[in-house]
């Protein structure tokens, strides 16, 4: 394991122990790099496809309920190996419309109806990631770059409503 992945994994789980029956752990990626294979709905590429296997990696063992990404193949592809390997689906909410404030709105107030002791992976793209993060926890948005796709941000959605954030890289 890399030392960027070992990290990422430890920061990630590090928040696992204190998780409450009551509590969801919800993490947050943008997809894995794209390919230029189809301007409107590209795979990923190979660094792409090793980024979701990392992306698998660090998240193994973290007992993963749900997954969800939007309706392009880049979010499914990236979500998909670590689904796999939890043994579930991907779950995909449809950007409708591109209306990034009113998904991120929508899938957080979802996610907070969880079951208690949830843990789930939502993967979006870089002008829906800040939002959804934004909705979770109740801080401003952090921009996401066009370029960036090593951002992973663990929030713990506290029972008592409040929520805990780390951001790591991977």
């Amino acid at each position: 394991m890399s030392r960027a992945l070992l990290a990422l994994a430890l920061a990630a789980m590090a928040l696992l122990p204190a998780l409450a029956e009551a509590d969801v752990l919800v993490v947050v990626v943008r997809h894995a790099e794209k390919a230029t294979n189809d301007p409107r709905d590209p795979d990923l590429d190979p660094a792409g496809e090793a980024r979701a296997r990392a992306l698998a990696s660090a998240l193994a063992g973290s007992r993963l309920d749900a997954a969800y990404a939007t309706q392009f193949k880049r979010t499914r592809q990236t979500a998909a190996p670590a689904a796999a390997a939890a043994g579930i689906a991907v779950t995909v909410r449809p950007v409708d419309g591109g209306n990034a404030a009113t998904y991120a709105a929508d899938l957080a107030r979802d996610l907070r109806a969880l079951p208690d002791g949830s843990v789930v992976l939502v993967v979006g793209h870089s002008n829906t990631v800040p939002g959804i993060v934004a909705a979770l926890d109740g801080r401003p948005e952090q921009a996401m770059p066009e370029t960036e796709y090593d951002r992973f941000t663990t929030v713990r959605l506290r029972a008592d409503g409040g929520a805990d954030t780390v951001v790591s890289r991977y």
